[in-house]
C-alpha cells in the first residue's frame, strides 16, 4: 500500500513537474517576447535620443559658426574704426626760403611731412580732409623777416577760423603761432592761407609748421 502511494505520488509529482515546466516554458516565451518588445522600445528610444542629440549638435555647430562669423565681422569693423581714428599729421614748409608777397591770398602747401597717420593731409594741395566726424586740434606757426608783414589764416571749409598777423617792425626775424580745436564732419576741409601782400619764411630748421590730430570721434 505504501509502495502504491509512493508511485502515485511520484506520478503526480512528475505530472505536476511537466505542467510546471510547460507553464514555465510558456511563461518564458511570454517573458522573452516581452523582453524583445522592451528591447525594441529601448532601441527605438535610443535612436530618438541619438537623433535629437545629432540635431542639437548640428544646431550648436551652426550657432558657433554664426558666432565666429559675427566675431570676425566685428573684429574687422573694430580694426577699420581704429584705423579711421588714427589721424594725425605734422608738416613744415621746408627749406624753400621766402614765400610771397603775392597780390592775392594763396593756400600754403606744406611739403615736408613728418607724420601723416590716416593720410588725411594732402601734401600736393596742402588741404586736410577729415576722414571721420570728430573733434580735432590744429596749430600753426609762421616765421618771417619783419621788414614786411606776415599774415596767416586757418580755414575750415573756406571760412576763416583763427589768424596770426605780424606787422612790419624793422629787419629781424620773428615767429607767431596760433591754434584751435574744431568740430569737423566727415569730408570737411582745413587749410592754411598766406594773406595777400605778406610773406613767410622757412629753411632746414622748419620754423613754419602746420599740424593737426583727431582728439576723439563723435
Amino acid at each position: 500500500m505504501m509502495m502504491k502511494i509512493s508511485l502515485s505520488a511520484l506520478l503526480l509529482l512528475l505530472l505536476c513537474s511537466l505542467c510546471g515546466a510547460h507553464s514555465l516554458a510558456e511563461g518564458g516565451d511570454v517573458q522573452e517576447s516581452s523582453s524583445l518588445q522592451q528591447d525594441g522600445v529601448a532601441v527605438e528610444g535610443n535612436m530618438k535620443y541619438v537623433d535629437n542629440s545629432c540635431q542639437l549638435f548640428i544646431g550648436l555647430r551652426d550657432e558657433v559658426r554664426e558666432l565666429r562669423e559675427t566675431v570676425s565681422t566685428l573684429r574687422s569693423q573694430l580694426q577699420e574704426q581704429k584705423r579711421e581714428e588714427q589721424v594725425a599729421f605734422g608738416t613744415s614748409l621746408g627749406p624753400y626760403g621766402q614765400q610771397g608777397p603775392y597780390n592775392t591770398e594763396i593756400t600754403l602747401v606744406y611739403k615736408d611731412v613728418f607724420v601723416n597717420a590716416g593720410n588725411a593731409y594732402n601734401p600736393t594741395t596742402g588741404i586736410f580732409t577729415a576722414p571721420v566726424r570728430g573733434v580735432y586740434y590744429f596749430s600753426f606757426s609762421g616765421h618771417h623777416s619783419s621788414s614786411r608783414s606776415m599774415g596767416l589764416r586757418l580755414f575750415k571749409n573756406g571760412q576763416q577760423m583763427v589768424t596770426v598777423y605780424n606787422h612790419a617792425a624793422g629787419n629781424r626775424y620773428e615767429t607767431a603761432t596760433n591754434g584751435m580745436t574744431l568740430q569737423l564732419e566727415t569730408g570737411d576741409h582745413v587749410d592754411m592761407r598766406l594773406m595777400a601782400n605778406t610773406w613767410l619764411f622757412d629753411n632746414e630748421n622748419d620754423h613754419s609748421t602746420f599740424i593737426g590730430h583727431l582728439l576723439f570721434p563723435l
